[in-house]
């Protein structure tokens, strides 16, 4: 099997730690000595080999890739000229990899999410491998732990194979009751954005949902390894429609009754922002998480609080609770937990003020 990895966006809302030069995958938020891009990379390491290992990333970001997974061949990091979303990044891949293995399977994760349970999850990573060599597109859906209005949900339909469900239909990220009401009945499950499928059906349901894109990219797959790829990549990429891959061939699929889903069971979560990575790591006896690059951290009468340092500075908090304090070279950030949503918001009052170096 391939395992595709997608090391994009600028991960906003864990500002100031992560910038559009330094984004969350590039750094070591799981609490060990990993990024989250090679803990990904280690976490399919027994299902695919280094010659089956691709990573989609930005032309910012490709030197750090490509220093942080040495292991990976250099052919193998594919270097978008800009972002296109999240569609164009797997098809380019999807593609590539047809044109070196037609028969190929491939799965495609995010580089900044943390999964528990190895185990369990090459399990049902396999399941859903199989599946997809009848030709259909499967997901791997996560079964919700609570009402969360920040992610897409899936409608779970009639079980087609042991641990393997048709979807009825992609959701929007719901309000709160909706949310509670997806999960009291049971038949809902996140959308985590892991998708497993054959190379060519993914590139044939593209070739007929989007089929302008779809030409796009099999203009650039044919050039790719040869004399004219840069040129030829650089001339066509700007151009390709800019969508997610839930938008623009996912939720088709689903209609079209060719998508299944995979429910999951182990840990997940995509830290998508400082609140959440508090909750998906094991804090201190009184509910902190700190990480910190050889810095001081002391805490007096905390509880249940976010601490992050990359300066080596003495970082100190007395006396609160529910707080994120994130100390980084050139910026500050002290939220209550609870509001740690809106630092997204920080990020865009700078840029309109002109503080780019900062974002």
């Amino acid at each position: 099997m391939y395992s595709i990895i997608l090391a994009g966006g600028s991960g906003t809302r864990l500002w100031p730690l992560s910038r559009a030069a330094s984004p969350k995958f590039l750094h070591r938020l799981g609490g060990t000595d990993q990024s989250l891009l090679q803990a990904t990379a280690a976490r399919v390491a027994d299902m695919s080999d280094p010659d089956r290992v691709y990573v989609v990333t930005g032309v910012a970001h490709a030197a750090a890739v490509a220093r942080q997974l040495p292991h990976v061949p250099e052919r193998n990091i594919l270097v978008e000229p800009e972002p296109r979303d999240s569609l164009a990044a797997v098809a380019l891949a999807a593609a590539v990899v047809a044109e070196r293995d037609p028969e190929a399977v491939m799965a495609v994760y995010s580089a900044d999410h943390l999964i528990g349970r190895q185990e369990r999850f090459e399990e049902l990573i396999g399941i859903a491998a199989r599946a997809a060599e009848t030709g259909v597109l499967v997901t791997v859906g996560i079964r919700p732990t609570r009402p969360e209005t920040g992610f897409g949900y899936l409608h779970l339909a009639d079980e087609v194979s042991p641990g393997v469900h048709r979807i009825v239909e992609f959701r929007e990220k719901p309000d709160a009751e909706t949310a509670a009401a997806y999960v009291a009945s049971g038949e809902y499950l996140w959308n985590a954005g892991m998708f497993v499928f054959q190379a060519r059906a993914f590139l044939a349901e593209l070739e007929r949902q989007r089929p302008e894109l779809r030409a796009g990219i099999a203009a650039i797959a044919e050039a790719w390894d040869g004399p004219d790829q840069e040129t030829v990549f650089g001339a066509t990429w700007p151009h390709l429609e800019k969508i997610s891959v839930d938008y623009g061939v996912m939720e088709g699929a689903a209609a079209a009754g060719l998508v299944t889903t995979v429910p999951a069971d182990f840990p997940w979560s995509d830290i998508g922002d400082f609140h959440s990575l508090g909750e998906s790591l094991d804090g201190d006896a009184a509910g902190n998480v700190v990480l910190t690059d050889a810095a001081v951290a002391t805490l007096r009468s905390v509880q249940d609080s976010v601490v992050v340092s990359t300066t080596g500075r003495v970082v100190a908090v007395v006396g609160l609770r529910d707080v994120v304090v994130v100390d980084t070279e050139d910026a500050l950030l002290v939220c209550p937990r609870e509001r740690a949503h809106e630092v997204k918001q920080i990020v865009d009052v700078l840029k309109e003020q002109g503080h780019s170096a900062h974002v």
